[in-house]
């Protein structure tokens, strides 16, 4: 909290989706049927960093346009019910889903249909979704593809003028091209995430005042102002990793000294890891 007894407030632009994470424990018989364990309820890396933000002791907002059909009714009312406020247009449309495959060992590979979150546009943002916020939390799913990309970047431009810190994920590495790296160098945020594929996509690098290198099970790399810190990861049954890195960057913008931040986002992820699906 500050001085004044608020919760730091995050604010995370992009999706919020129909999760559908499906765990084996075998591989699967094409043509056949194997068992498996599911889970099915919110996601979508914005509302998950919105989400967690809430669960570890601040407040989130999600920024982004929604469907008005019955999935986005029913996720809506499960971020909110987290203690989240949702912010944006709620358009005639479809939800997104993101299918997650999960293995024994609790890696998962993606498939992902965005929706009507994608069409957010510039026009449509609204300075007042930043009212209160001390850090604005961009997507790299929202850099991606346009309009969405265009409404990113607005935003960020009324998280400067407000001395909002800006962060970003590079969410992941078949994101990253030529479009991409421009988006992200326009955006020039405060903290970066992003995974060693993710790093290698983007050059080697991680240009950022502050950023995190995310290293799975050998745990993660911190950076601010010049200091680096690395951690090891934490003892956890690992079940899933979905959500994982959101989780870890929600934690790691709610503050404080580099130690401290850095090991409540380190915390936060062996929580996610722990259990199946990407919220808290």
């Amino acid at each position: 909290m500050d001085g004044q007894g608020r919760r730091p407030l995050v604010c995370a632009l992009g999706d919020l989706l129909l999760d559908v994470v499906v765990r084996l424990p075998g591989p699967l018989a094409t043509g056949g049927d194997v068992p498996a364990e599911t889970r099915a309820g919110a996601g979508g890396q914005a509302a998950n960093v919105a989400a967690w933000a809430v669960a570890l002791g601040g407040a989130g907002r999600y920024l982004g346009k929604r469907a008005d059909d019955a999935a986005g009714a029913a996720i809506s009312a499960e971020v909110e019910g987290y203690g989240v406020d949702l912010v944006g247009p709620l358009v005639p449309g479809r939800t997104g889903v993101v299918v997650s495959i999960v293995d024994a060992g609790g890696e998962r590979t993606m498939a992902s249909d965005r929706g009507a979150a994608t069409d957010l546009r510039a026009d449509e943002v609204d300075a007042s979704w930043l009212d209160g916020c001390t850090a604005l939390h961009v997507s790299g799913y929202s850099l991606a593809r346009e309009p969405i990309a265009a409404a990113a970047e607005r935003a960020a431009e009324l998280a400067r003028e407000r001395g909002v810190e800006l962060s970003a994920d590079v969410s992941a590495a078949t994101l990253v091209d030529g479009a991409f790296r421009a988006r992200l160098a326009r955006l020039a945020p405060d903290v970066l995430f992003a995974n060693e594929d993710e790093r290698a996509a983007l050059g080697g690098e991680l240009e950022a005042p502050a950023w995190a290198l995310k290293r799975g099970p050998r745990g993660c790399v911190f950076s601010r102002d010049g200091r680096r810190l690395e951690l090891s990861a934490p003892e956890a049954d690992v079940v899933d990793s979905t959500g994982a890195g959101d989780a870890l960057a929600a934690g790691f913008l709610l503050g404080g000294s580099l130690e401290e931040a850095s090991r409540r986002a380190m915390d936060a992820a062996a929580r996610c890891v722990a259990k199946l699906g990407s919220m808290p």
